[in-house]
Order: C-alpha cells, then structure tokens, then sequence
C-alpha cells in the first residue's frame, strides 16, 4: 500500500503517510527523477485510480458507480462520490470503527457489522438514509473494536463529517442524509474522473 501510495501521490494509509513524508516522490529507481510532462490521460487516469484506491473498489465497481451516477440528476462527478460513500465499508470507516479502508471491508466480509440488527457481509452493501449501522454485539468485546470505541483513531482518521451521528462507545451510527461532496474526506477532482470515463 505504501509504494501504491506513492505511486499516487498521496498516503493512502496511516502507515504510508509516515513513509510518505520520507520518499514525497513515485517508487522505483527512477522515482525522483522523474520529471516528465504526464499526457492528458494519463493525468485523467490517475485522478480515477486516486479515487477507486481511497475506496479500494474493483474497477468494474467504479464503472457501475460512474454509469449510475450518470444516469442519475446533477453532476456525476460528484453523485459518483456520494453514491461512493453510502458503501457500508466506508461509512464503518468515516465513524472510527476501523482505522483503514481495507480494514473496514474487512468487518464486514467477516460479519462484525449490522445494518438496523442484521448482519451484512457485504462491503458495497449501500445503507440508506435513517439506517444505523452497528458492531454486532458478539464482537463488540473483540480488541479491534475495544479500541476504536476508546478513540484510538482519531489521531489518524479526518472529523466525523456532519451526514453521521456517530455514537463511538456504543460502537454505533446512524446515516442522517445523503453525503455532500463538499464534506466527504477524499482527495480528488472528480471532473479529471468523469472525462476518464465519458473519452
């Protein structure tokens, strides 16, 4: 993750940020001479792969997420986000259950997650607005959770953005709205993505 980072650009985990601020430049043997001007698209491609990495989503699930977001009323690029964030995994994310993305899909592929009482396993799983999601109770007392209910990401993980009520030591949120763009915590231009795949 951490040579992905850099590849990126950007720290796409804690732990990458720390070997960010060390090596701010690609990977490989040429990294810090790089220096060429990169084309048109592949500027517009990076900007996709910094948006799929921040979810860490397939491809095809990109693909279905812009084609919905398309067809849907305002700007794609910005749609795309929101639908983006109504997975399960990144809303368990955003509420300071896990402290990375992968490790929230992981949650929810191994049943720890609850969507208003039943248990969900899937991570593109998209909640609606009013649903709580919530660590199982069996799993509550688990380590990983222990200590994300005592805060023990906040040092790591952007404020809790205003479309969740979180209820940390309860290991609970509630979705109250749809996401804006504006407030959801991703490093991106959707326009570069939205020309990526309308080419």
């Amino acid at each position: 993750m951490t040579r992905v980072s850099r590849a990126l650009g950007m720290p796409l985990t804690p732990k990458a940020e720390k070997y960010f601020e060390r090596r701010p430049y690609p990977p490989g043997e040429h990294g810090r001479a790089r220096r060429r001007n990169d084309s048109d698209y592949s500027v517009r491609l990076k900007e996709k792969q910094r948006l799929r990495a921040q979810y860490g989503i397939r491809e095809a699930q990109m693909l279905k997420t812009y084609k919905e977001a398309s067809r849907l009323s305002g700007l794609t690029g910005e749609t795309m986000v929101e639908l983006l964030e109504m997975r399960l995994d990144a809303l368990v994310l955003r509420s300071g259950f896990a402290r990375t993305i992968a490790q929230a899909r992981q949650f929810v592929v191994h049943r720890h997650i609850t969507v208003d009482g039943q248990r969900v396993d899937r991570p593109s799983f998209r909640v609606k607005e009013g649903q709580t999601i919530q660590v199982h109770e069996r799993s509550a007392s688990m380590d990983p959770f222990q200590v994300a209910a005592a805060g023990g990401h906040k040092d790591v993980l952007p404020a809790v953005p205003g479309y969740l009520n979180v209820n940390l030591e309860g290991l609970q949120t509630t979705l109250l709205r749809r996401p804006k763009r504006e407030e959801v915590p991703v490093t991106v231009d959707v326009q570069l993505v939205v020309e990526h795949y309308s080419r």
